[in-house]
């Protein structure tokens, strides 16, 4: 039985590594390699003419040809992807607290709206956003950005942390209140600290939908490179008349993924708590 759990773990492993393992073999191989209709496991061993420089900087031309330019855009997915983040799980938690603590007239009402703002695609707002950021000079800021990623990530980040506020005892804050303590020190010192597990997987979630978002990066940002993001990077490749640069398009990929891996295993205590917080009732 041992055996089988083991398997079955290792098996999951080894298909969830499977895309990063692949990635990473392209990233070091040559193009004609990856377009190749015969697929190579191993990168193949080329002509001494058409290998620049040693073996190792052979492997890693693809991330050489990174620099300058893909981190700059690397930079505008972490700033832009943090400060969204940190205003949604912010304001979400403070909103869910108000939800969940006081008698709001209407509150399902509003709740529910807030709910219906995620009911309509993104992209199908985009051109009176557009319209109106043109008229604010917001377009091509990371300041547009992060606004709009606040804006859409609210919604998710008020329904998750109410539902964490709920299962925490109100008790507590009443003992708190009790012995002196005022709303804002008790939310500070007793809600926050037991609401850290929901924050940690709301932040995640807040995070991965705004790192990866493609739609709106794109639109607000034709006229300048200022505050254009990795998946609009991306896309750019596409368009060049030699072909995608798919060890390119690798590397960087594998970059573009290590900060949301290294995010989530920071917090992986939490999440763990995440998945089974509420189940043991007061």
């Amino acid at each position: 039985m041992r055996a089988l759990h083991w398997i079955i773990i290792l098996g999951y492993v080894f298909l969830a590594a499977l895309p990063l393992v692949w990635m990473g073999l392209t990233s070091i191989k040559h193009r004609d390699d990856t377009i190749s209709m015969t697929p190579r496991f191993i990168p193949a061993m080329h002509e001494p003419q058409n290998i620049s420089g040693p073996l190792f900087e052979a492997t890693t031309r693809a991330y050489h040809q990174l620099a300058d330019r893909f981190f700059h855009y690397l930079f505008n997915s972490i700033l832009i992807g943090v400060c969204s983040t940190i205003a949604s799980v912010a304001l979400g938690t403070m909103a869910a607290y108000g939800f969940s603590r006081f008698k709001i007239p209407g509150a399902k009402d509003w709740l529910f709206f807030i709910l219906s703002t995620r009911f309509l695609p993104p992209l199908a707002v985009v051109i009176p956003i557009f319209l109106m950021y043109r008229q604010l000079d917001l377009q091509n800021t990371h300041l547009g950005l992060i606004i709009l990623y606040t804006a859409f990530n609210l919604s998710l980040a008020v329904w998750l942390m109410k539902g964490f506020i709920d299962e925490i005892p109100r008790a507590y804050e009443e003992a708190a209140l009790v012995d002196g303590y005022s709303r804002l020190a008790a939310f500070r010192k007793i809600i926050l600290p037991q609401a850290m597990t929901g924050m940690a997987v709301t932040a995640v979630f807040c995070l991965i939908s705004a790192w990866n978002e493609y739609g709106f990066a794109m639109t607000l940002n034709q006229t300048s490179d200022a505050a254009k993001t990795v998946p609009v990077y991306f896309a750019g490749l596409q368009g060049q008349i030699e072909g995608v640069p798919w060890p390119q398009v690798s590397a960087g990929a594998l970059i573009f993924v290590a900060p949301i891996v290294l995010f989530t295993v920071l917090v992986r205590k939490h999440l763990l708590r995440g998945v089974t917080f509420g189940t043991i009732k007061q």
